[in-house]
């Protein structure tokens, strides 16, 4: 689309993937988040696979997800 720029270009980004999802396949998540490595800074981009998981959650997700949203975002009063 256009060039990622300024803030933009150290945003955080969480990408997980099941290694057993029928719909959009593993290979596929491996190509977005190279591409994704390739658009913003590398070091703050995080893929993360589920064995076993097909095109839906696992709690071990849902906990990165957590620990990723507790990290990145300010606390809610």
């Amino acid at each position: 689309q256009g060039p990622i720029s300024g803030v933009n270009k150290e945003i955080a980004v969480l990408q997980c993937h099941g290694d057993c999802d029928p719909l959009v396949p593993l290979m596929f998540g491996s190509l977005t988040v190279e591409r994704l490595k390739s658009m913003i800074n590398p070091a703050n981009v995080t893929f993360r696979t589920y064995s076993g998981m097909m095109h839906s959650s696992c709690i071990e997700e849902m906990m990165d997800v957590k620990q990723f949203i507790d990290k990145h975002l300010p606390p809610v009063d």
